[in-house]
């Protein structure tokens, strides 16, 4: 640890050069820079907010740990500073006085990253941070921070945070009382497993572990934490597994291997609420057990369900629903440029070609034309089946895969289309879930998953969508097939601008996502209407990229270096329609590059459906521009949307009392200048 901070990066005045949790990491990583543990500032600041993004670094108790893992990294470092007025890193209980920026390389290895666990553990300890608080010099700090100082009580020796280095092993309560609705006898106490991570498996993931461990040593609780780190983890012993009578999940990342603690009592929440309130989940999983209730946690990952249990149904919704949608994403793109290629090598009637399993002429390109066609349908007919499994797989886990399907697939078979397969979806995971609340007899838990779950869903869904709910969403779906096919002027108009505002609000986000799963879903039953709002989708989703690389080309003292080699990749992302590759600017800053980008997307929004455009294919960008109709004005609303981004971004950045232009953001010149000028 001693390597990773000196009295060099630790400012116990804080105050003095930062009020914002964004100047703060700046103020730390400049310190970073100038010890050449960070080789590029803007590139590193930028990595370190899209983590911030995820889940905001506060914590209860006066603790901001900002932290990533960053190319521009080239050793494991830590820098530490103390803000008196405190600054807000979005804890629950106020700005945070405490602050610790920490980055990872890119490639870290393990021993780097249990020591840097080994701190996230050290934090929940009240008198390691009470002596930081009263620390009178830098120097003295670092030696605490790095363990060589012996004043404070340090909870373990740094090299080796074992909870995830060697197996784990239980937590001993001290003086266990006899437990309620617990324990596999009357003295034994009661027993619980647990699993904590998150994105980058560095301090939340341990400071989760750590709180839950102290938490049952105070409620005479046994428990084991695996804790899926950075730093590598050992799976818990199946013997453990088998003997708890409860399991915690506090994550924001996929649990790996979650399938071995199914049929137990199971409370799933994110890595926060593991470290803010454990007691209240040990209760939790506690009160589950004594009512024999072996639910599982609504939502496949905590990517979909990230954050505390108290989300609101709104909230829940668009996790659910955006489960389906990018799971549906790929046999989009994949089926609908197959069936774009057709067309484009066989001409606009190869939809008549016979089947090629019957008919195939290996010299004929009309024969490969229809067998990519073919291929593609078959491809694109899944679409509406997985959105609908995937949303109930969002909803209630693998048991909502069966009932999702068969939903969806009724879905296509009435012609209820993409607002079957929504209603499909959220069916069956609620069906599912309601059947996951019927207390069942312990012997025939073993099965449920298995055979009663998707037995009883997949009757229910199959009933609901046929007989009651699916003919009259059927028929919504036809006058909304009728509404877009009638779409002409202002109408179209103001529908191209929503559609090109929300894809390129959030740049591959939620909306983003909802504009274009409403884009491709009138794909599945083509008319001139939906085609034309996938013509705008797409235009739209293609602007933010090239408006930054050709920003990044017309005003580069505007951008960072870094910046300025993300703006060449931009030009093939953003020719590709990759919205993303507009992210690493809206990263760095968000205030000018979103509203920027939104303009621009609406104006081509705007004017592809003002021109007529059509197009075909999901996907592809420049590369379908054969196959959209009116190509030369669909080029035309890209280029002014373009240039509309470009001009505002430069506007806003240009009208900034400082621009990143000086010694701060000119790499060439030397460390201490760019720090001066950053600090």
């Amino acid at each position: 640890m001693s390597e990773m901070i000196t009295a060099d990066l630790v400012d116990l005045d804080l105050d003095l050069s930062a009020e914002t949790k964004e100047a703060a990491a700046r103020s730390l990583a400049a310190r970073m820079v100038a010890l050449g543990r960070v080789t590029d500032l803007e590139g590193f600041l930028a990595d370190v907010a899209a983590r911030e993004a995820q889940m905001p670094t506060g914590l209860d108790g006066g603790i901001g740990i900002p932290h990533c893992r960053s190319a521009h990294v080239t050793e494991p470092t830590l820098a530490f500073g103390r803000s008196a007025r405190g600054i807000d890193f979005g804890a629950p209980d106020g700005p945070a006085d405490l602050i610790f920026l920490i980055a990872a390389p890119a490639g870290a290895d393990d021993a780097h990253l249990t020591i840097l666990s080994s701190l996230a553990r050290q934090l929940m300890d009240a008198e390691f941070t009470a002596a930081l608080r009263s620390a009178e010099h830098a120097t003295a700090a670092a030696a605490l921070i790095s363990g060589e100082n012996a004043e404070p009580a340090a909870p373990e020796a740094p090299a080796a945070p074992e909870a995830s280095a060697a197996p784990a092993t239980p937590t001993a309560p001290e003086a266990p009382a006899a437990p309620v609705g617990g324990g596999s006898g009357p003295d034994e106490p009661f027993r619980v497993v647990a699993v904590t991570s998150c994105p980058t498996g560095i301090a939340h993931t341990y400071m989760a572990a750590e709180s839950l461990e102290n938490a049952a040593r105070e409620a005479g609780v046994e428990i084991t934490v695996e804790t899926q780190g950075s730093a590598g983890f050992t799976r818990l012993d199946p013997a453990v597994i088998a003997a708890a009578d409860g399991v915690v999940f506090a994550h924001d990342v996929p649990v790996r291997d979650k399938d071995r603690f199914a049929g137990k009592p199971t409370v799933d929440v994110g890595v926060k609420a593991g470290i803010n309130r454990p007691a209240e989940l040990l209760a939790e999983v506690r009160e589950k057990a004594a009512r024999g209730e072996t639910t599982a946690p609504a939502g496949p990952t905590p990517v979909d369900n990230a954050g505390d249990s108290g989300d609101g149904y709104g909230t829940k919704l668009r996790k659910w629903l955006m489960s389906g949608v990018s799971y549906m994403v790929p046999f989009v793109a994949a089926g609908g440029l197959l069936i774009a290629l057709g067309f484009a090598i066989g001409g606009w009637k190869i939809d008549k070609a016979p089947s090629v399993a019957e008919h195939f002429i290996w010299t004929d390109h009309t024969s490969w034309a229809a067998l990519l066609f073919q291929i593609g349908g078959l491809a694109f007919a899944f679409l509406v089946p997985v959105l609908a499994g995937y949303i109930a797989y969002g909803m209630a886990d693998r048991p909502g895969l069966v009932p999702g399907f068969v939903g969806g697939s009724v879905a296509v078979t009435i012609n209820a289309g993409f607002l079957g397969g929504l209603a499909a979806g959220l069916l069956a995971g609620a069906v599912v879930m309601g059947i996951q609340r019927v207390r069942i007899p312990t012997v025939l838990r073993g099965i449920m998953p298995v055979v009663v779950i998707p037995l009883i869903s997949s009757a229910v869904v199959g009933f609901l969508m046929f007989l009651v709910v699916g003919k009259p969403i059927a028929s919504l779906q036809s006058a909304l097939t009728d509404w877009l096919e009638g779409l002409s002027g202002a109408n179209a108009v103001i529908l191209g601008v929503i559609l090109g505002l929300m894809m390129c609000f959030d740049l591959g986000g939620p909306l983003n996502k909802v504009a274009y799963a409403f884009a491709v879903g009138g794909l599945a039953h083509p008319t001139d209407g939906s085609l034309k709002v996938m013509a705008a989708a797409m235009a739209a989703g293609m602007v933010p990229p090239l408006a930054m690389a050709l920003a990044t080309t017309v005003r580069g003292r505007l951008f960072t270096k870094t910046e300025r080699e993300n703006g060449k990749a931009a030009w093939f992302l953003g020719a590709s329609f990759i919205t993303e590759g507009a992210i690493p600017f809206a990263a760095a800053d968000p205030l000018r590059v979103i509203p920027a980008s939104m303009a621009g997307g609406a104006v081509t929004g705007a004017l592809s459906m003002a021109f007529g455009c059509t197009l075909r294919a999901p996907h592809g960008g420049v590369f379908v521009v054969p196959l959209i109709g009116q190509p030369l004005l669909y080029l035309v609303a890209i280029a002014a949307g373009v240039c509309v981004s470009t001009a505002v971004v430069v506007l806003l950045k240009g009208a900034r009392k400082t621009t990143p232009s000086g010694p701060a953001a000119d790499e060439s010149a030397p460390a201490e200048k760019r720090v001066a000028a950053t600090v």
